[in-house]
Formats: structure tokens, C-alpha cells, sequence
């Protein structure tokens, strides 16, 4: 695929025999953007994975040189700087291409860290970025002299986008940062309006990467406060260039959150106030409450289930980091009463948020499940549930529900917020109980197994009345839960009607299918319409049927029953009737006296 991106089709070579010698030499064409575009998609980029694509630049560059005859030897190093005279073909600027985005993926490697750059590590990643925009500038001024327009325009873009982005990391001059983003993005825009659907395409999207970074130059040059929620819809973009932006909204972020956290003293849970002493422990607090509002918030109805449900993910790593310093802090807190009591009940609120989450994002799950279980058409690419995903969705339910009611259970003075989620908890659990059984019962139906599918449907048309029953006890239930519970009820009644007509005539047919399959049985091995490979070896004829969707078929598998001679059976009927001639004679006979027991 690199070949091909880098072959002479995706570059043009313009010559003009009446120019001057200055001007007589070849104009190159490089779609700059559509080529390093196509590399970082596929080596690396595509998942952030900047080692990668840093190591296929290498890799490209070793070619490169290899083919242009620039190798330094084995001797002392020289330099062999590409000059515009030297640029006599196009693969002398693809050379300072690759090194320009060699040295900008090493910076942007050591600047996505999951902990962050060190301080070492920023001085290096600055030097990389120092370097990429060197050459950069450099590919900028020989596509000058040695390409054409467009190839001149792109650089121009390419070569301001990566100053921008090293005055971006370095925090200072911020206008002639912005500045370079505008140029970059400007230019992109007037070539997004001239080219194919592709090109659009592709300029399109370079301008939405460029465009946080104009605005976070905007912030820091008006010195206003930077709003967080003006760059919400950033996690719906993607590209390269928006991952430093990330990691820069990312530090602000936190930067926020430790000054809330100083203010931060103390966290409500039913009825109860705990007092928060660990700052790491309340920017992880609040970071997870930040995190809870796009999913309890306005916006949380359009947001896909699969991004929801990393977003609870996200929600309850952030309450279990809290929830390891808190207890830490248990484990090293002295012999004050009042200080263990605080961190005991602040272990157990954590710990009973957590379940809470936990639900909500099973739930989640569940329903997502459901919705892809009776799906038969639409898209190909999408996963179809089966029923025993459901059953185990539904088992983890009832595990995390018994631990939340247990939790919330245990203690001596309990609050009556205490007591209503655990009557909550045993309700719901009635409800993933019946759920549960109810997809069971539908797997062992597609399995086949007509009783023990019809017992579990009446099992989950028991514990459905029973839930129906528990929650109609409550004052306020909850109307949503009363109608899927009286839908579960109606269904199991339904389809426990339905497996038990299904057995009944099952168990009336199968006589008569067994009869047709013994009849069916021959011992001559009778042929089957179908075609055999090894039957028609010597016969010049197609054993393929298209007709048929399925694969040729090489040998009758099992094989038919043969008959083979069988050795006679002899009956001795006529032993009975035969007279044997007396053997008396040649019997020896007992010697009696003195002298026969001498000759014994």
C-alpha cells in the first residue's frame, strides 16, 4: 500500500522544453497532504500509535536512500545535504518529507505518554518538534524552486502547521501561532475547493483538526477563561493533529480541578457527609463527577451506546483510583476514632457509588444487547446478540445488585436513604431474576429443548408476577419497570404456550419421521442425486452445482452400507442320531489286590 502512495501515479512530473536551463528542469507534483495523510492511516495513526508510524518513516527513509545512492558508507560520517540542483528527482523531497514527519511523530510519541511527558522528556520532544519544523521549512523552499503550484501551496500549509504546532507546545508567541494555523488552515480551504470528492474530503478534515488549536490561540491571546464547554464536540473528531490539543485541554483540565479541589471539603451520600483530607483523592472525585454529566446530562440521549458505556468506564476508574487513596489513608491513619470512622464511611460511599455506576452501566449494556438480539437485516458489519450474552449481562446484574444492597445494608444506623436502596436493590433484583430466566429459556428453545424451555418460561411468569406484585407495593413505582415487567410477564405466558404446542407436536411426528428415516435406509446404497468429486474422476463434468451455495462435496461421508458373503453356518443337527463305536477296550481297567495296587 506505502508503494503505492509513493509511486509516480500520486505524483506528476511537468516539463517545458523552451524554458531556460534555471527553468528547464522537471516541475514535480506531490499531493503532499493526500500522501502523508495515507501513510499515518496506515501505519499507526489510524489508533494513535505514533511508534509505529515513527518506525515505518525509518524504515521509508532507509529505502530512500538506498535507492537515491546516498548512503554515508561505513567510514566517518558526512553530511550530504539536499540541495535544489540535487533535487533531480521526486524522491529526493519524499527524503525530506519523511524526515520532517519522522522528527514530528518522535515529539508527539513522547508528548502522548500516558502519564504525561517528564521534564527531560519535554526538552527532547521540543527538540524533535524544532527539527520537523526544519525540515519542513526546508521541503517548504526546494518545492518552491523545484515543484509546481499546488506542490508549493501544500508545502507552504504543511510547513506553517508544524511552526504553529512547536510555538503551540511551547506556550509563547501566541499570535504568530495563530497566525500559522490560519495560514495552514486557509490554504487547505481554497484547495478543498478544487479537486475531487477525495481531496475535499481530505482538506475537510485537516481544517476541523486545525480549528481547536485557532481557538485555544484566540483564549490565551484575549486572556479570557478558557471555557471548557466551547470544545465539547471534540471527542467526535479525529486526526493526528488533535491529539496534542488533547493532551493540552487534558492538562487544563486538571489544572481546573485542583483548584476545585482545594475548595472541595467534603462529599454527600444519603443523608451522610464525609469530609475528603486527600487532594488526589478529590481531583479524582471530581473528575468523575465532570465525567457523570455527559451521561446524566441533556446531551446523553444522542450519544451512542458504545461511547456511554466507555464514558462509565471512565466514571468508575476515576471513583477507584479515589476509592485505593482513601484506603491507603485507612490503612497508614493513626489511633484517632474520629478520623478512621470518617475514612471508613467515605470507603463505603465510594464503594456503594461505584455499585450504583456499575448497574446503570449493565443496564446499559443489557439493553444494547437486546436491541442487536432480533436484529436479522441491516448492517452486515454489526454484531447480532445471542441469548446467552443476555443470561451473563443479567448474572453480572444480579452480582453487582447483591453487593450494593449488602453494602448498603451493613451498619448499625442507617438512614432511611439507606434503607430505600436497599429495598430498590431487592426489587431490581426480582426484575434481572425474571429477565434472566426469560432469556434462558429462550436459549435452550433455539437449542431445541422443548421442556426445560417451557419450565423456565413458567419460572419467569412466576417471578415476573412477583415483581409486578413487590413493586406495586411501593407508592411511587416506577412506571417504565412496570411496563417491561408486565411485557415480560405477557411474553413468557406466550411462548411457554407456544414451546408447549411445539413439544406436543413434535412428540406426534416423531414416529412417523423415525419410520421414514428407517425406510430411507437401504442396503444397496442407493444414490443421491447430489454429485461426488471421486464418483466423477473420469467424466469431463462440473460437480459444482451453482445452483447451490454451498462447497463441492469430495466423498459420500458416511458411507453407504455394502453387502459382502458371509461364510456358511453349519448346524449339528444329526449329532443326536449317530451310533459311536465302544472305546471299552482301550481303556486301561483297575488291577485289584496286593499285585494291582504294585502295577498302578
Amino acid at each position: 500500500m506505502a508503494k503505492q502512495n509513493d509511486s509516480s501515479s500520486a505524483m506528476e512530473i511537468d516539463h517545458n522544453p523552451n524554458s531556460s536551463d534555471e527553468t528547464n528542469s522537471p516541475r514535480f507534483s506531490i499531493n503532499v497532504l493526500e500522501l502523508f495523510k495515507s501513510a499515518q492511516k496506515q501505519h499507526g495513526l489510524r489508533n494513535s500509535d505514533y511508534t509505529r508510524y515513527r518506525r515505518y518513516c525509518t524504515a521509508r527513509l532507509r529505502r530512500l536512500y538506498k535507492s537515491l545512492k546516498l548512503t554515508h558508507g561505513r567510514g566517518k560520517y558526512n553530511k550530504k545535504a539536499i540541495t535544489a540542483p540535487m533535487v533531480t528527482d521526486v524522491r529526493y523531497l519524499h527524503v525530506i518529507l519523511y524526515t520532517a514527519e519522522r522528527a514530528w511523530s518522535h515529539a508527539m510519541e513522547k508528548k502522548t505518554l500516558p502519564d504525561g511527558p517528564t521534564a527531560r522528556q519535554r526538552s527532547y520532544l521540543i527538540g524533535r518538534l524544532r527539527k520537523a519544523v526544519k525540515w519542513a521549512t526546508l521541503f517548504q523552499e526546494l518545492c518552491a524552486i523545484k515543484g509546481d503550484s499546488r506542490t508549493s501551496f501544500e508545502a507552504e500549509a504543511y510547513a506553517s502547521f508544524m511552526r504553529g504546532t512547536l510555538l503551540f507546545e511551547q506556550e509563547q508567541n501566541w499570535e504568530v501561532a495563530l497566525k500559522s494555523f490560519k495560514n495552514a488552515s486557509a490554504v487547505y480551504v481554497e484547495l478543498g475547493k478544487y479537486g475531487d470528492e477525495e481531496i475535499r474530503h481530505l482538506c475537510n478534515d485537516r481544517v476541523a483538526e486545525i480549528e481547536p488549536n485557532i481557538r485555544y490561540c484566540i483564549h490565551k491571546i484575549r486572556g479570557s477563561n478558557l471555557q471548557i464547554s466551547e470544545f465539547e464536540n471534540l471527542g467526535e473528531m479525529e486526526g493526528p493533529a488533535l491529539d496534542m490539543f488533547r493532551a493540552k485541554m487534558e492538562a487544563v483540565k486538571s489544572e481546573a480541578r485542583s483548584q476545585r479541589a482545594a475548595s472541595m471539603k467534603e462529599l454527600n451520600w444519603l443523608g451522610h457527609t464525609f469530609s475528603v483530607p486527600n487532594a488526589k483523592a478529590r481531583v479524582a472525585i471530581l473528575k468523575a463527577q465532570e465525567l457523570e454529566k455527559d451521561i446524566h446530562g441533556p446531551k446523553a440521549d444522542s450519544t451512542p451506546a458504545d461511547k456511554r458505556v466507555n464514558i462509565y468506564s471512565k466514571i468508575v476508574s476515576s471513583y477507584e483510583e479515589a476509592k485505593n487513596l482513601i484506603h491507603s489513608d485507612l490503612v497508614t491513619a493513626g489511633n484517632s476514632d474520629n478520623v478512621k470512622d470518617n475514612l471508613s464511611g467515605l470507603y463505603k460511599a465510594i464503594s456503594a457509588i461505584i455499585g450504583q455506576l456499575n448497574i446503570e452501566r449493565y443496564e446499559l449494556m443489557v439493553n444494547t444487547a437486546i436491541s442487536k438480539l432480533s436484529k436479522v437485516d441491516g448492517d452486515r458489519n454489526e454484531k447480532v446478540s445471542k441469548p446467552e450474552e443476555v443470561v451473563h449481562l443479567y448474572s453480572m446484574l444480579l452480582l453487582v445488585t447483591a453487593e450494593l444492597s449488602d453494602l448498603v445494608s451493613s451498619g448499625r444506623d442507617r438512614k432511611p436513604e439507606e434503607v430505600a436502596v436497599a429495598e430498590d436493590c431487592d426489587r431490581k433484583s426480582l426484575v434481572f431474576k425474571a429477565a434472566r430466566c426469560f432469556y434462558l429459556a429462550k436459549s435452550y428453545s433455539l437449542a431445541g429443548k422443548r421442556t426445560e424451555a417451557y419450565a423456565l418460561y413458567c419460572r419467569s411468569r412466576s417471578l415476573a408476577d412477583a415483581a409486578l406484585q413487590s413493586l406495586r407495593s411501593v407508592k411511587s413505582p416506577d412506571q417504565v419497570m412496570m411496563k417491561e415487567l408486565q411485557r415480560l410477564y405477557n411474553e413468557s405466558r406466550s411462548n411457554s404456550c407456544i414451546e408447549h404446542a411445539l413439544a406436543v407436536m413434535e412428540e406426534e411426528e416423531a414416529p412417523e419421521k423415525l419410520s421414514k428415516k428407517i425406510s430411507a435406509v437401504s442396503l444397496n446404497g442407493a444414490k443421491k442425486p447430489e454429485k461426488f468429486l471421486l464418483e466423477n474422476l473420469d467424466v469431463y463434468e462440473s460437480a459444482v452445482d451453482s445452483s447451490v451455495k454451498s462447497m463441492a462435496r469430495i466423498e459420500r461421508f458416511p458411507p453407504a452400507f455394502q453387502a459382502f458373503a458371509r461364510n456358511p453356518v453349519v448346524l449339528d443337527i444329526v449329532y443326536d442320531t449317530i451310533d459311536f463305536p465302544s472305546l471299552e477296550s482301550r481303556t486301561k481297567k483297575d488291577r485289584k489286590g496286593f499285585l494291582g495296587r504294585l502295577w498302578r
